[in-house]
């Protein structure tokens, strides 16, 4: 069974910092992009970043990057996401997802499989 499962979400101060897992079994890990994607309730599901497991290459969204990173441990078949100096307007439910291939991308009709979200909420 495919399971990508989300943690490290939670209720934190703005400026402070989170870091999210997604834990990936029931596929080949690196066969595999591994991205983050986040939604507000009643907004689109927007990119944040993804990671080739394979090769390490990185993607990101525009503004993403600065205060975002993602990283891959390979042995433990877990990607994980970095957010620092958060904004209440990183508040959302972030969700990890998987597309075959080892290119990085953040096209949500290209991931396979998805996780079921952790929310993160950023208050001031």
């Amino acid at each position: 069974e495919v399971q990508l499962v989300e943690s490290g979400g939670g209720l934190v101060q703005a400026g402070g910092s989170l870091r999210l897992s997604c834990v990936a079994s029931g596929f080949t890990f690196l066969d595999y992009a591994i991205a983050w994607f986040r939604q507000v309730p009643g907004k689109e599901r927007e990119g944040v970043s993804c990671i080739s497991s394979s090769s390490g290459r990185t993607y990101y969204a525009e503004s993403m990057e600065d205060r975002f990173t993602i990283s891959s441990d390979n042995a433990k078949n877990t990607v994980y996401l970095q957010m620092n100096s958060l904004k209440p307007e990183d508040t959302a439910i972030y969700y990890c997802a998987a597309s075959p291939g080892t290119w990085p991308h953040l096209f949500i009709g290209g991931m396979d499989y998805w996780g079921k979200g952790t929310l993160v909420t950023v208050f001031s």
